[in-house]
């Protein structure tokens, strides 16, 4: 009888285990959800936009990107690269296939889990395939 409450522990474990952060914003970056990563942007967000490099705002952070992928519709993204062994940085990397090409985003968090922040993204034309 016991057995059969097993599975349903085990269920319940990785249902309780929150998602990595760095899993969270890749998929919203390469879904083009700006609405959504913007609650996750730092006061200030250093932001890199193929040559253009600037600290903006939240608000300005959250315009600019919505233009840029208003522009360049996402069609498809792949996590190429996260780094987590930081407990208060952790940093990630999306190839992002949109309708106009292809760009690479690396972006970095600094925090813990509960008060995670993007403080740098950089979205760059992807040079090697």
């Amino acid at each position: 009888m016991k057995l059969l409450y097993l599975p349903l522990l085990i269920l319940s474990l990785f249902a309780a285990t929150p998602a990595d952060p760095i899993d969270k914003v890749a998929e919203l970056i390469g879904k083009g959800n700006i609405h959504e990563i913007a609650k996750l942007f730092a006061p200030d967000v250093e932001l890199t936009l193929m040559d253009d490099v600037n600290t903006y705002s939240k608000a300005q952070t959250e315009l600019i990107l919505e233009k840029f992928f208003a522009q360049n519709k996402p069609i498809s993204y792949k996590m190429l690269h996260k780094v987590n062994s930081s407990a208060n940085y952790r940093f990630g990397v999306v190839i992002i296939t949109t309708d106009k090409g292809t760009y690479r985003a690396a972006f970095t968090l600094k925090g813990t889990d509960a008060n995670t922040q993007l403080i740098e993204l950089r979205i760059e034309t992807e040079k090697v395939r």
